[in-house]
């Protein structure tokens, strides 16, 4: 096991962030759909069956995304899992001081992820300084029997991570340690105050199914939008 600290600058402070899903939740796209399309007076009847077709395309792919999901937590699940005694309180004041750091905690055996590297999905377990998980792919933090559809990279992540992953190869497993001001900083709370570190064990995986069905989904609500911005 081989732990490296990362040179860190402060002006790379972060102010985005949550640790997103791969994919929206439809109930809340139709919503969306339905008050946009409602502000077009002119032409709504006339693109309401294409936005309709377009929608339900749009459906279909998160449920073939959701069924293939299931099959990757059962490939990964166990493996995973035994990461999450790795999840330990620590200092926080220590882990802002000591900047960003790295520990691998297993060798991948595909491509090395580079700077600004965003082809890739992951698996990940966040916790605060308290040891509480904030964030993670498991079903049920305390109890997982699962895993959740697998984080796309390049989705608002926190400059954090996207530093600490440089370096890790496909289907490896780090543990990163962020300071604050390359996670949420002073801009939002978490772990209950601002200015936390925080901790994450990152799983970066490469499926070939699963970006094709990625980009089926962003290529269908990108349709959705300029269909209605068109009108």
């Amino acid at each position: 096991m081989q732990e490296k600290e990362l040179r860190t600058t402060t002006k790379q402070r972060v102010i985005i962030i949550t640790i997103a899903v791969l994919t929206l939740a439809s109930t809340v796209l139709a919503y969306l759909l339905i008050v946009l399309a409602g502000n077009k007076s002119n032409n709504t009847a006339e693109t309401s069956p294409e936005l309709a077709a377009l929608q339900e395309e749009y459906s279909q792919y998160q449920s073939e995304t959701n069924e293939y999901a299931a099959t990757l937590s059962q490939q990964y699940l166990e493996e995973f899992k035994g990461y999450k005694s790795r999840v330990k309180a620590y200092n926080a004041t220590t882990a802002n001081s000591d900047g960003l750091k790295t520990v691998d905690l297993k060798e991948g055996t595909g491509r090395e992820l580079t700077e600004g590297d965003t082809d890739y999905f992951a698996y990940y377990i966040g916790w605060c300084a308290d040891e509480a998980i904030f964030d993670s792919s498991f079903n049920d933090s305390n109890d997982p029997t699962a895993l959740n559809t697998p984080l796309a990279a390049g989705i608002g992540l926190i400059e954090g991570w996207n530093q600490g992953v440089i370096g890790m190869k496909i289907g490896g497993v780090r543990e990163i340690s962020i300071p604050a001001e390359l996670a949420y900083g002073d801009t939002q709370e978490i772990c209950g105050t601002t200015n936390s570190p925080l901790k994450f064990i990152v799983m970066p995986i490469a499926d070939d199914k699963l970006s094709e069905l990625s980009k089926k989904m962003e290529k269908t609500y990108n349709e959705m939008v300029e269909k209605i911005s068109s009108n």
